[in-house]
């Protein structure tokens, strides 16, 4: 399969992680929103948000978050996946940053 093919596949909400830990948090009868939008920013989205408490989840994906355990650069121009990753850290970074300005919690998994 072709790298766009692939790449056009991979879900950005409701992936396999993410399911699995809303199925473990729904059974334990708690209650959260989805895809709840960053306060401020239309771009940005909780995974998994306890707006109550103002608990944000994400499920940072090891490819997309730079997971420096699992990480592997594409050979196919390495150079702009560099940049591509290192801005998505910087990205995550100024989020949580931001929440936590807002008095959030923030949890990345």
């Amino acid at each position: 399969m072709e790298l766009t093919a692939r790449m056009r596949r991979v879900r950005k909400r409701d992936n396999g992680p993410e399911m699995a830990v809303r199925r473990r948090l729904h059974a334990a009868g708690l209650r959260y929103r989805v895809a709840f939008r960053v306060p401020g920013q239309r771009r940005r989205s909780i995974d998994i948000a306890f707006t109550r408490v103002k608990l944000a989840v994400f499920i940072d994906g090891c490819f997309w978050h730079a997971c420096p355990e699992h990480l592997h650069i594409p050979r196919a121009n390495s150079a702009w996946w560099v940049v591509k990753l290192e801005t998505n850290q910087l990205r995550d970074l100024s989020v949580t940053a931001q929440l936590e300005g807002m008095g959030w919690t923030v949890l990345r998994f």
